[in-house]
Protein backbone atom coordinates (compact mmCIF):
# COMPACT_ATOMS: atom_id res chain seq x y z
CA UNK A 1 0.00 0.00 0.00
CA UNK A 2 0.92 3.45 -0.58
CA UNK A 3 0.67 6.41 2.13
CA UNK A 4 0.51 9.64 0.75
CA UNK A 5 3.03 12.26 2.94
CA UNK A 6 4.09 16.02 3.15
CA UNK A 7 7.58 15.89 1.29
CA UNK A 8 10.87 17.10 3.26
CA UNK A 9 12.40 19.37 0.92
CA UNK A 10 13.28 22.52 3.29
CA UNK A 11 11.32 24.86 0.75
CA UNK A 12 8.11 26.92 0.90
CA UNK A 13 4.60 25.52 0.62
CA UNK A 14 3.74 27.04 -2.47
CA UNK A 15 7.13 25.48 -3.84
CA UNK A 16 6.40 21.65 -2.21
CA UNK A 17 3.08 21.86 -3.67
CA UNK A 18 4.56 23.15 -7.30
CA UNK A 19 6.60 20.50 -7.03
CA UNK A 20 3.39 17.95 -6.25
CA UNK A 21 1.39 18.90 -9.29
CA UNK A 22 4.30 18.30 -11.39
CA UNK A 23 5.00 15.40 -9.99
CA UNK A 24 1.38 14.10 -10.36
CA UNK A 25 0.46 15.58 -13.83
CA UNK A 26 4.18 13.81 -15.27
CA UNK A 27 2.68 10.58 -14.66
CA UNK A 28 0.09 11.14 -16.76
CA UNK A 29 -1.80 8.27 -14.70
CA UNK A 30 -4.67 10.67 -12.99
CA UNK A 31 -6.13 10.49 -9.91
CA UNK A 32 -7.13 6.56 -11.36
CA UNK A 33 -2.89 6.04 -11.36
CA UNK A 34 -3.02 6.76 -7.46
CA UNK A 35 -5.97 4.35 -7.10
CA UNK A 36 -4.21 1.55 -8.65
CA UNK A 37 -1.33 2.51 -7.10
CA UNK A 38 -2.92 1.65 -3.63
CA UNK A 39 -2.99 5.11 -2.26
CA UNK A 40 -5.14 5.18 1.33
CA UNK A 41 -4.95 8.80 2.18
CA UNK A 42 -5.34 11.77 0.07
CA UNK A 43 -2.34 13.69 -1.06
CA UNK A 44 -2.39 17.37 -0.24
CA UNK A 45 -2.86 19.05 -3.57
CA UNK A 46 -6.44 17.48 -3.61
CA UNK A 47 -6.90 18.23 0.15
CA UNK A 48 -9.54 21.63 0.33
CA UNK A 49 -8.68 24.29 2.25
CA UNK A 50 -10.52 24.41 5.48
CA UNK A 51 -11.96 28.25 4.81
CA UNK A 52 -13.68 26.40 2.05
CA UNK A 53 -15.24 23.58 3.89
CA UNK A 54 -16.25 26.09 6.32
CA UNK A 55 -17.70 28.45 3.87
CA UNK A 56 -20.37 25.54 2.42
CA UNK A 57 -21.37 25.11 6.05
CA UNK A 58 -24.99 26.04 5.15
CA UNK A 59 -28.14 25.73 6.89
CA UNK A 60 -31.44 23.55 5.35
CA UNK A 61 -34.25 25.01 5.53
CA UNK A 62 -37.34 22.59 5.12
CA UNK A 63 -38.82 24.30 1.77
CA UNK A 64 -35.35 24.01 0.20
CA UNK A 65 -34.46 20.18 1.43
CA UNK A 66 -38.45 19.55 0.10
CA UNK A 67 -37.80 20.91 -3.22
CA UNK A 68 -37.56 18.64 -6.45
CA UNK A 69 -35.96 20.08 -9.88
CA UNK A 70 -38.49 20.74 -12.61
CA UNK A 71 -39.33 18.11 -15.24
CA UNK A 72 -39.80 18.58 -18.88
CA UNK A 73 -41.80 15.86 -20.56
CA UNK A 74 -40.69 16.49 -24.38
CA UNK A 75 -42.89 14.37 -25.67
CA UNK A 76 -45.75 17.04 -24.47
CA UNK A 77 -44.19 20.13 -25.94
CA UNK A 78 -47.24 22.22 -25.46
CA UNK A 79 -46.66 22.48 -22.38
CA UNK A 80 -42.56 22.46 -22.08
CA UNK A 81 -41.89 26.09 -23.12
CA UNK A 82 -43.87 27.08 -19.43
CA UNK A 83 -41.91 24.76 -17.82
CA UNK A 84 -38.31 25.13 -19.63
CA UNK A 85 -39.07 29.24 -18.77
CA UNK A 86 -40.27 28.83 -15.09
CA UNK A 87 -37.07 26.07 -14.46
CA UNK A 88 -34.64 28.46 -16.20
CA UNK A 89 -35.92 31.67 -14.49
CA UNK A 90 -35.96 29.99 -10.79
CA UNK A 91 -33.44 27.37 -10.61
CA UNK A 92 -31.21 27.20 -13.85
CA UNK A 93 -31.97 23.35 -13.56
CA UNK A 94 -34.29 21.07 -14.99
CA UNK A 95 -34.50 16.96 -16.22
CA UNK A 96 -35.72 16.16 -19.71
CA UNK A 97 -37.78 13.06 -20.09
CA UNK A 98 -38.91 11.55 -23.66
CA UNK A 99 -35.94 12.82 -25.26
CA UNK A 100 -35.40 10.79 -28.40
CA UNK A 101 -32.26 8.80 -27.03
CA UNK A 102 -32.61 5.52 -26.20
CA UNK A 103 -31.79 3.85 -23.03
CA UNK A 104 -29.49 1.26 -24.95
CA UNK A 105 -27.70 4.41 -26.37
CA UNK A 106 -27.03 6.16 -22.89
CA UNK A 107 -25.98 3.16 -21.07
CA UNK A 108 -23.27 2.14 -23.51
CA UNK A 109 -22.54 5.76 -23.41
CA UNK A 110 -21.60 5.29 -19.54
CA UNK A 111 -19.96 1.78 -20.06
CA UNK A 112 -17.74 3.31 -22.89
CA UNK A 113 -16.73 6.28 -20.75
CA UNK A 114 -16.18 3.74 -17.36
CA UNK A 115 -14.27 1.70 -20.07
CA UNK A 116 -11.54 4.13 -21.47
CA UNK A 117 -10.81 5.59 -17.39
CA UNK A 118 -10.50 1.80 -16.39
CA UNK A 119 -7.68 0.63 -18.97
CA UNK A 120 -4.34 0.52 -18.46
CA UNK A 121 -1.82 3.57 -17.84
CA UNK A 122 0.01 2.57 -21.20
CA UNK A 123 -3.18 2.63 -22.93
CA UNK A 124 -4.31 5.81 -22.21
CA UNK A 125 -1.42 8.02 -21.42
CA UNK A 126 -0.99 8.58 -25.08
CA UNK A 127 -4.21 10.58 -25.19
CA UNK A 128 -2.79 12.85 -22.01
CA UNK A 129 -2.75 16.24 -22.70
CA UNK A 130 -3.42 19.09 -21.97
CA UNK A 131 -2.48 21.39 -25.08
CA UNK A 132 -5.72 24.00 -25.55
CA UNK A 133 -5.60 22.68 -29.58
CA UNK A 134 -6.12 19.35 -29.31
CA UNK A 135 -9.31 17.69 -30.07
CA UNK A 136 -9.01 14.73 -28.36
CA UNK A 137 -7.44 14.34 -25.05
CA UNK A 138 -7.46 12.80 -21.27
CA UNK A 139 -6.29 14.60 -18.34
CA UNK A 140 -6.68 15.61 -14.88
CA UNK A 141 -8.48 18.33 -13.54
CA UNK A 142 -7.61 21.09 -16.13
CA UNK A 143 -6.96 24.13 -13.97
CA UNK A 144 -4.62 21.64 -11.91
CA UNK A 145 -1.82 24.28 -11.14
CA UNK A 146 -4.59 27.69 -10.61
CA UNK A 147 -6.95 25.71 -8.58
CA UNK A 148 -6.56 25.71 -4.50
CA UNK A 149 -6.89 22.01 -4.37
CA UNK A 150 -6.98 19.64 -7.23
CA UNK A 151 -10.80 18.14 -7.41
CA UNK A 152 -10.81 13.88 -7.22
CA UNK A 153 -11.48 13.12 -11.29
CA UNK A 154 -10.28 12.47 -14.59
CA UNK A 155 -11.72 13.27 -17.92
CA UNK A 156 -11.92 12.40 -21.12
CA UNK A 157 -12.44 15.74 -23.35
CA UNK A 158 -14.11 15.29 -26.77
CA UNK A 159 -14.26 18.38 -29.42
CA UNK A 160 -16.72 17.38 -31.55
CA UNK A 161 -17.65 21.19 -33.18
CA UNK A 162 -17.93 23.01 -34.94
CA UNK A 163 -15.65 21.75 -37.47
CA UNK A 164 -16.41 17.76 -37.45
CA UNK A 165 -14.01 15.37 -35.61
CA UNK A 166 -12.79 12.00 -37.39
CA UNK A 167 -13.48 9.40 -35.11
CA UNK A 168 -9.98 8.11 -35.74
CA UNK A 169 -9.21 10.20 -33.18
CA UNK A 170 -11.24 8.93 -30.41
CA UNK A 171 -10.02 6.03 -28.14
CA UNK A 172 -10.96 3.11 -30.06
CA UNK A 173 -12.70 1.57 -26.68
CA UNK A 174 -15.53 4.54 -27.25
CA UNK A 175 -15.63 5.48 -30.43
CA UNK A 176 -18.50 4.39 -32.06
CA UNK A 177 -20.96 4.97 -29.38
CA UNK A 178 -19.44 8.14 -28.77
CA UNK A 179 -20.35 9.67 -32.26
CA UNK A 180 -23.62 7.61 -32.14
CA UNK A 181 -24.31 9.74 -28.23
CA UNK A 182 -22.88 12.86 -29.61
CA UNK A 183 -25.22 13.42 -32.85
CA UNK A 184 -28.16 12.50 -30.88
CA UNK A 185 -27.65 14.88 -27.97
CA UNK A 186 -26.70 17.50 -30.44
CA UNK A 187 -30.15 17.15 -31.81
CA UNK A 188 -31.53 17.14 -28.35
CA UNK A 189 -29.60 20.87 -28.20
CA UNK A 190 -31.31 22.05 -31.02
CA UNK A 191 -34.55 20.78 -29.68
CA UNK A 192 -33.94 22.79 -26.01
CA UNK A 193 -32.50 25.79 -27.91
CA UNK A 194 -35.77 25.96 -29.40
CA UNK A 195 -37.73 25.45 -26.26
CA UNK A 196 -35.87 28.06 -24.47
CA UNK A 197 -35.77 30.73 -27.90
CA UNK A 198 -40.15 30.32 -27.24
CA UNK A 199 -39.53 30.77 -23.52
CA UNK A 200 -37.75 34.28 -23.92
CA UNK A 201 -40.54 35.14 -26.32
CA UNK A 202 -38.74 34.81 -29.43
CA UNK A 203 -38.83 32.92 -32.40
CA UNK A 204 -37.93 29.17 -31.88
CA UNK A 205 -34.78 29.32 -34.26
CA UNK A 206 -33.44 32.77 -32.67
CA UNK A 207 -30.90 30.72 -30.16
CA UNK A 208 -29.66 28.82 -32.92
CA UNK A 209 -29.23 31.84 -35.84
CA UNK A 210 -27.24 33.28 -32.58
CA UNK A 211 -25.14 29.72 -33.18
CA UNK A 212 -25.40 29.01 -29.78
CA UNK A 213 -25.91 25.05 -31.12
CA UNK A 214 -22.70 25.66 -33.19
CA UNK A 215 -19.55 24.39 -30.77
CA UNK A 216 -20.42 20.73 -29.13
CA UNK A 217 -18.00 19.27 -26.64
CA UNK A 218 -18.34 15.92 -24.77
CA UNK A 219 -16.92 15.42 -21.58
CA UNK A 220 -16.35 11.83 -19.59
CA UNK A 221 -15.75 12.40 -16.00
CA UNK A 222 -14.41 9.46 -13.74
CA UNK A 223 -14.72 9.76 -10.19
CA UNK A 224 -12.20 7.09 -8.54
CA UNK A 225 -12.98 5.58 -5.23
CA UNK A 226 -11.87 7.70 -2.34
CA UNK A 227 -9.94 6.93 0.53
CA UNK A 228 -11.00 9.99 2.78
CA UNK A 229 -13.91 11.31 0.52
CA UNK A 230 -14.61 14.23 3.73
CA UNK A 231 -11.08 15.89 2.59
CA UNK A 232 -11.90 16.59 -1.41
CA UNK A 233 -14.35 16.69 -4.07
CA UNK A 234 -14.71 14.86 -7.36
CA UNK A 235 -15.58 18.62 -8.80
CA UNK A 236 -15.93 21.62 -6.60
CA UNK A 237 -18.46 24.74 -7.04
CA UNK A 238 -18.87 26.33 -10.04
CA UNK A 239 -21.08 27.44 -13.14
CA UNK A 240 -20.53 26.03 -16.46
CA UNK A 241 -19.07 28.98 -19.06
CA UNK A 242 -21.16 27.23 -22.07
CA UNK A 243 -24.81 28.05 -23.69
CA UNK A 244 -26.21 24.80 -22.48
CA UNK A 245 -24.92 21.32 -20.50
CA UNK A 246 -26.93 18.14 -20.91
CA UNK A 247 -25.50 15.83 -18.37
CA UNK A 248 -26.00 11.86 -18.43
CA UNK A 249 -25.81 10.80 -14.64
CA UNK A 250 -25.00 6.91 -14.08
CA UNK A 251 -26.83 5.46 -10.69
CA UNK A 252 -24.43 6.39 -8.37
CA UNK A 253 -25.46 10.55 -8.33
CA UNK A 254 -23.56 12.93 -6.30
CA UNK A 255 -24.89 16.09 -8.00
CA UNK A 256 -25.98 19.31 -6.37
CA UNK A 257 -26.77 22.59 -7.24
CA UNK A 258 -26.94 25.46 -4.93
CA UNK A 259 -30.57 26.78 -4.36
CA UNK A 260 -31.43 29.41 -2.13
CA UNK A 261 -27.97 29.07 -0.49
CA UNK A 262 -28.74 25.26 -0.31
CA UNK A 263 -27.07 22.74 -1.66
CA UNK A 264 -29.95 20.54 -2.88
CA UNK A 265 -29.00 17.08 -4.72
CA UNK A 266 -29.79 16.39 -7.83
CA UNK A 267 -30.77 12.34 -7.84
CA UNK A 268 -30.52 10.08 -11.05
CA UNK A 269 -33.79 9.47 -12.46
CA UNK A 270 -34.21 6.14 -14.71
CA UNK A 271 -34.15 7.59 -18.18
CA UNK A 272 -33.87 11.18 -17.98
CA UNK A 273 -31.03 13.78 -18.61
CA UNK A 274 -29.84 16.61 -16.76
CA UNK A 275 -29.85 20.08 -18.15
CA UNK A 276 -27.87 23.13 -16.65
CA UNK A 277 -28.15 26.52 -18.06
CA UNK A 278 -24.81 27.86 -18.87
CA UNK A 279 -22.98 31.25 -18.48
CA UNK A 280 -22.95 32.69 -22.01
CA UNK A 281 -27.02 31.63 -22.02
CA UNK A 282 -27.78 33.84 -18.89
CA UNK A 283 -25.79 36.23 -20.41
CA UNK A 284 -27.54 36.42 -23.82
CA UNK A 285 -30.88 36.20 -22.01
CA UNK A 286 -29.97 39.11 -20.34
CA UNK A 287 -29.10 41.29 -23.12
CA UNK A 288 -31.92 40.30 -25.15
CA UNK A 289 -34.52 41.21 -22.17
CA UNK A 290 -32.23 44.81 -22.00
CA UNK A 291 -32.98 45.69 -25.49
CA UNK A 292 -36.37 44.27 -25.60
Amino acid sequence: MVRSTEPVTGGSPDLDRLQQLKSFDESKSGVKGLVDAGVISVPPIFIRPPEELAAENLDFPDEATQFHIPVVDLGDLASAVAVVRRAAEEVGFFQVVNHGIPAGVMERTLAAARGFHEQPREVKREFYSREMTRKVKYSSNFDLYESKAANWRDTLFCVLGPESLDPQELPLVCRDITMEYSDKVHKLGITLFQLLSQALGLKADHLIEMDCAKGHVVLCHYYPPCPEPQLTMGTTKHSDPDFLTILLQDHIGGLQLLFRNCWIDVPPVPGALVVNIGDLLQASALFLEFKT
